[in-house]
């Protein structure tokens, strides 16, 4: 072999060694369009406000800073512009410490107002807290300003005692006095609340305690009628009933609709933490590997199952979810790489009849949508308001015989024609060259398509390649506020609809095609 042979040899082996091995499917999705098969809330996306203090620590490190509600900066002009850009958001305010909270609101002087502080034998390490008027007043103010569709979480052991036969268990009747006010002064003063939730994972076999279904559903009786007798100047605008808010337990879930019959409980909630806890070196993996993704999908079914059966008029939700457990994981929650497991989520419960699905957090934690220190949006922020002003609450079936890599949802579009897909590429190394049919065949493959609208694509992906990224790419662009701290504009990229859909590896993108034609959604 002669020299410059080599020298070319050489050069294409150093080629080969520093691309990656790549390589690119061509898949064929359909869409079926006739019907929908499942709906969920028009403000399907939401998110939460937890009450950990600042010294809430896991595994070594303390991720909360100043996130929690009683502390959370609410003049900060990030966190303001980030909710009214959902234009709404819902919100639920809660968490592990709520059902330790007393109110005092409407109480003249005298009732003491002790703040968290941590103690060996209090639940979750932490003693008793207090949310007083003027901070209640701060911030139903504040969400009601930006628009947000509150929920709110009440406590629902105070009166309550541990078991002396089982420390686990809480026994008593429910003393409402502190919610009751609160409620009532919230209503008198005409802030608005969408719903309230009693007590915080509870159900089943509980968090550091729970309740038996039989208690607590009576329980949530009280509740009904409490929130019944309080005065509204429009009654369509009294707050809905939610509960439990913890893990699913069939039996348990069952019997609380059985005590409280029909008409009491409005939403049943429960929480998904199915990744496992935030310490878990093995957690990147699991974000990318649909099998085990798809695990969770059997609970999502048994929960929407419980509710036909048991809850005629009831609708279900995650009321909370961050994926990892104890703050989420400081490596993975916050980066581009949990938007696998995220946007994956959002698809697979709209499928199963969920109306409203509530990230932990909104901020705080590893797992918080915005960056608990600089209030600047994570990755997921972006993934959410995506999904919150494209797709629409009609949920339609896809399919394709392509890679499981491949995830593949779809609505109709929101507020305006058209169907909206999202594609998820798990894969590090496969591109998808993807063409769409609709069932009805009267929609010809969009790959033979020519003329039509042009197609709406939003591309994400993240800085330099690299999934643990917290920066994240739409149409190559990094997303990024603009001088005045407001959310940047995102608009799609304009596609000739005759191509196929190119889906990169390790990306997210949302496309949306006017012109389809969806008898589900005429």
């Amino acid at each position: 072999m002669g020299a410059e042979s080599k020298v070319i040899l050489s050069s294409i082996i150093l080629v080969l060694w520093l691309s990656p091995l790549s390589s690119a499917e061509d898949v064929t999705v359909t869409v079926k369009s006739v019907t929908h098969i499942a709906t969920t809330d028009d403000n399907f996306v939401c998110a939460t406000l937890d009450w950990w203090p600042e010294d809430k620590c896991d595994y070594g490190q303390c991720p909360w800073g100043r996130a929690g509600i009683l502390n959370l900066d609410l003049d900060n002009t990030i966190l303001s512009n980030a909710i009214k850009a959902f234009n709404p958001l819902r919100i639920r305010v809660g968490g592990s410490l709520q059902d330790q909270v007393v109110y005092k609101i409407n109480w003249p002087g005298g009732l003491y107002c002790p703040q968290f502080k941590k103690t060996a034998d209090g639940r979750f390490g932490f003693s008793q807290g207090c949310l007083d008027q003027d901070r209640w007043d701060q911030i139903i103010h504040f969400l009601n300003k930006t628009g947000a569709v509150v929920t709110f979480g009440l406590n629902a052991l105070y009166g309550k005692s541990r078991s002396e036969y089982d420390k686990n268990t809480y026994v008593g009747v429910w003393n409402p006095w502190h919610a009751h006010h609160l409620m009532k002064y919230t209503a008198e003063k005409g802030y608005k609340i969408d719903s309230y939730e009693l007590g915080n994972e509870l159900s089943g076999s509980g968090v550091s305690g729970r309740e038996d279904a039989e208690r607590y559903g009576k329980d949530m009786i009280m509740l009904k009628k409490i929130v019944n007798s309080i005065w509204y100047p429009d009654p369509s605008n009294r707050p809905k009933i939610l509960g439990p808010g913890g893990f699913y337990d069939q039996q348990w879930f069952q019997t609380l609709l059985e005590v409280t019959g029909p008409g009491v409980i409005d939403v049943l909630t429960h929480h998904i933490y199915n990744l496992g806890p935030g310490v878990d070196r093995n957690l990147i993996n699991k974000v990318q590997d649909p099998y085990f993704l798809d695990q969770v999908a059997q609970t999502y079914a048994d929960v929407k199952e419980t509710v036909a059966r048991f809850g005629p008029g009831t609708k279900a939700w995650v009321g909370e979810s961050g994926g990892a457990y104890n703050s989420g994981s400081k490596d993975v929650s916050h980066t581009f790489a949990d938007g696998f497991w995220y946007l994956d989520q959002l698809g697979m419960t709209s499928t199963f009849d969920h109306k409203v699905f509530c990230r932990q957090s909104l901020i705080g934690g590893n797992y918080g949508l915005l960056n608990t220190m600089t209030f600047i949006p994570n990755p997921d922020y972006y993934g959410a308001l995506l999904w919150h002003r494209l797709m629409g609450k009609n949920v339609l079936s896809i399919t394709h015989f392509g890679s499981p890599k491949l995830r593949a949802y779809a609505h109709c579009s929101k507020q305006k024609p058209g169907v909206t897909m999202l594609l998820i590429n798990m894969s590090n190394s496969t591109s998808f060259n993807v063409s769409v049919t609709n069932d009805l065949n009267l929609y010809p493959d969009l790959k033979n398509l020519g003329g039509g609208q042009k197609r709406e694509e939003y591309h994400l992906t993240p800085k330099d390649g690299n999934i643990q990224s917290d920066v994240v790419l739409l149409n190559g662009t990094p997303l990024q506020l603009t001088e005045s701290q407001d959310i940047p504009e995102m608009k799609p990229k304009l596609v000739d609809p005759s191509t196929p859909i190119t889906i990169a590896p390790d990306s997210f993108v949302f496309v949306t095609i006017r012109d389809f034609n969806a008898p589900a959604c005429a």
